[in-house]
């Protein structure tokens, strides 16, 4: 079966006139991404020479896809539109709310048990809007797109910042929040700003224990957490060409680690073999015939340096496996190397558990190589010395690496399989005798290794690497063994080496005739309703914002000042709080509570400038609101960076907050608050940070002349009556000025709905 192939169809038949147009009107070499970008620009918004990383553009993606756990909260939003369905093709994707803890089918009973309510919310508002449904079990968001709706030279939005894994099959495909994803499904323009370019070239070809997941390794310590940031990061070149389509996607999905809006890979023979085995030769064949506008020029790839904004340049034939971490996944160590970094920076080497697959790492060809580890382990009288579960990316994938004896080689081993679903990577992981406070080590392939993700413990020293050397590193119960040099000791006590890992890029016997899992739409009842039970704590409709008042911010206590790195996962933690993700009320619970308080170094422990205590920032917030005066939260650089969760910029425009002032953004949680009519601004001076005290009042004037470029003033209004002034910048467009002082984005469009009769 082939999504949406109608779609697909005519957006090959416009391709090529829409770049001679293109070429028309930049006359200029062109880029991948430049080519995909203005093939989707908004009918509104008529194309022109944008200025990278400068001008907004609206541009009008072919699909969009949504996670059950970002999902609630975007339909929530959607309903209160006011329409009656989608404008593009849209997919929802059980896959967060499954607890990875006594394996595949006890878990995936329990998860319908305990999540019955919002599946049924799911699968009903699916049936209304005409929205694919795709079950608890289907698989993971990103691997299900890989398989079924991705295509060369597409353009997708998806509520989970990792959907950046369709640009394996050489489609744009951008993480968002919520809101965003509203306006898309509401036929409305989405904006951007007009994304710079990175581009790397790949020489050489990948051997032996290195793989496409050590690429990304590589360019994580090259770029860190934000070197991404705002840029598209385009992949070409021979070494490029001699990847997998899954080994692309595995690239495409951890360079949201760095910050990037996307990265790509132009059309080649990786994707047409991938798109056939997945049964999807039609596409492929329409792709064939448009190659020539699905890479870039041959102008750019003669002289990348000019056409660029940043050039790289990476040897596969020099590549050597990385270990990543721990507690961030830019700290990027070559696995020759983890041996004195271990040493040298106290790292626990004693690895309780690895773990393998997930997303970004759950391929036949992941699989099939880690499976060939083992296999040879078994061979050579070899046992796992750590823990080792397996999470396959999807029932397809599941099916065939079962039937092809790779998952019972990794029982054998002792390891476990967990359900077709997020599970550890996203801290839904249920450790067996865990202790929250003990000092130990994991070793997984997943993207993310802050501290606290996986299992809650911020003592949980997590490192990241390939599948093949999670499992040899599983085997050996070390962290600073390397498979290329070091011997293990087997059951007779003998010394023996790993050999390297083979594996295929896709199953010899095909993929089969699986049960995917997928809900058609039914045919949508006109009016109906659905139905939320009064009392229930996983689902609550909204309410709309109220809009500014037009009037400056004055007198705001700071609600918080945090201190180092703060991530969506410290603004809005997962976990436990997965389940109240349809509740705004309830999540709201967990806002901040994973921030550094600056003025005492403890988490969740705040002045409350009301009672003159210390409490939770939650009910500090709720007492600021019901009092009528809001706050304001200050934060460092980076602010919001990793996940694209909604509830990291709802919650506290629910709780009152009115301001935000950081030293930088992320960029999707910059753009998700200001969605949310939460004013973003950035200190001038980073140094002015220092200046604010813990129970300052705060004052943000020249609001009332809110414009473009236009600095805002920060006056600090100290306990003991003195006064400090200083200048902040804000990166706000005419539009999303109108977001603020309607309140909110969705304000504007159930506005717009309702003039037109909508």
């Amino acid at each position: 079966m082939i999504f949406d192939f109608e779609m697909i169809d005519s957006f090959y038949k416009q391709l090529e006139s829409r770049i001679m147009d293109i070429r028309i009107k930049l006359n200029h070499p062109l880029t991948l991404s430049e080519k995909i970008l203005f093939s989707h620009i908004y009918s509104q918004n008529p194309a022109k020479s944008f200025v990278r990383g400068v001008d907004y553009v609206d541009f009008m993606p072919d699909r969009v896809a949504m996670q059950d756990a970002t999902a609630q909260m975007a339909i929530l939003q959607f309903m209160m539109a006011g329409k009656e369905t989608t404008a593009v093709p849209t997919s929802v994707h059980c896959d967060h709310l499954i607890l990875a803890q006594s394996g595949a089918e006890a878990d995936l009973k329990s998860a319908g048990v305990t999540n019955k309510e919002v599946y049924e919310f799911l699968s009903s508002v699916c049936n209304k809007y005409d929205i694919g449904f795709w079950k608890p079990g289907a698989g993971i968001i990103h691997q299900i797109v890989l398989e079924n709706y991705a295509f060369p030279g597409g353009m997708m939005i998806g509520t989970d910042s990792h959907t950046p894994n369709a640009g394996g099959l050489g489609m744009i495909a951008i993480g968002v929040g919520g809101a965003d994803a509203v306006d898309v499904l509401a036929g409305m323009g989405w904006e951007l700003k007009f994304p710079k370019l990175i581009g790397i070239k790949l020489t050489g070809k990948l051997s032996g224990w290195s793989s496409a997941k050590d690429i990304i390794l590589k360019i994580s310590g090259l770029l860190t957490v934000k070197g991404g940031t705002g840029h598209i990061i385009e992949y070409f070149g021979e070494g490029a060409e001699s990847l997998s389509c899954t080994g692309k996607a595995t690239i495409c999905n951890m360079g949201a680690e760095t910050g990037a809006t996307c990265s790509i890979f132009s059309f080649d023979n990786s994707m047409t073999e991938y798109l056939t085995a997945t049964g999807r030769k039609d596409v492929s064949d329409l792709a064939i015939k448009n190659m020539g506008h699905l890479t870039a020029d041959s102008e750019v790839y003669a002289d990348p340096g000019r056409y660029y904004d940043q050039y790289i340049e990476i040897n596969l034939s020099e590549l050597e496996p990385y270990i990543n971490g721990p507690f961030t996944p830019d700290l990027a160590t070559p696995i020759s190397r983890m041996k004195e970094e271990a040493v040298k920076n106290k790292w626990p080497v004693d690895v309780e558990v690895g773990l393998i697959g997930s997303c970004t790492n759950s391929s036949y060809e992941d699989i099939s190589r880690a499976a060939s580890v083992v296999k040879n382990a078994l061979s050579q009288k070899l046992v796992a010395r750590s823990e080792f579960k397996i999470t396959p990316g999807s029932e397809q994938i599941r099916s065939i690496t079962e039937r092809d004896g790779f998952l019972e080689l990794f029982r054998k081993i002792g390891g476990e399989v967990f359900a077709n679903a997020c599970g550890p990577c996203i801290g839904q992981w249920a450790r067996k005798d865990a202790n929250n406070k003990k000092v130990n080590t994991i070793i997984h392939s997943f993207n993310r290794n802050f501290a606290k993700r996986s299992d809650g413990n911020p003592n949980t020293y997590a490192f990241v690497a390939s599948p093949e050397i999670v499992t040899a590193i599983a085997l050996s119960g070390k962290l600073t063994f390397n498979p290329i040099t070091d011997t293990l000791v087997n059951s007779e006590g003998k010394e023996v080496k790993l050999t390297e890992p083979e594996g295929l890029n896709l199953p010899p016997d095909g993929f089969g005739n699986v049960d995917s899992g997928y809900q058609t739409p039914v045919h949508r009842l006109e009016g109906e309703a659905i139905i939320i039970a009064p009392g229930s704590d996983r689902l609550q409709l909204l309410s709309p914002f109220k809009e500014w008042d037009r009037k400056d911010f004055l007198d705001l206590p700071l609600l918080i000042k945090a201190k180092g790195k703060c991530t969506t996962d410290h603004i809005s933690m997962a976990g436990f709080w997965l389940k109240y993700r349809g509740h705004l009320e309830n999540i709201s619970e967990n806002y901040m509570i994973g921030a550094m308080n600056y003025f005492n170094d403890r988490t969740n422990s705040i002045l409350n400038h009301l009672t003159g205590s210390y409490d939770t920032v939650p009910r500090t917030a709720r007492d600021y609101r019901d009092a009528g005066s809001g706050s304001i939260v200050v934060g460092e650089e980076n602010f919001g960076e990793g996940s694209s969760r909604e509830h990291a910029a709802m919650e506290p425009r629910y709780l009152g907050v009115k301001v935000v002032l950081v030293k930088s953004f992320a960029r999707i949680h910059e753009t998700n608050l200001k969605k949310q009519g939460i004013l973003t601004i950035c200190f001038l001076n980073k140094d002015d940070y220092n200046k604010i005290k813990e129970d300052d009042r705060i004052d943000i004037t020249g609001l009332t002349g809110f414009a473009p470029d236009n600095q805002l003033t920060v006056i600090l209004n100290h306990s003991d009556g003195t006064k400090e002034r200083f200048q902040s910048n804000h990166s706000y467009n005419e539009s999303q000025i109108e977001w603020f002082k309607a309140g909110s984005a969705l304000n504007i469009i159930r506005k717009s709905n309702k003039k037109n009769g909508i």
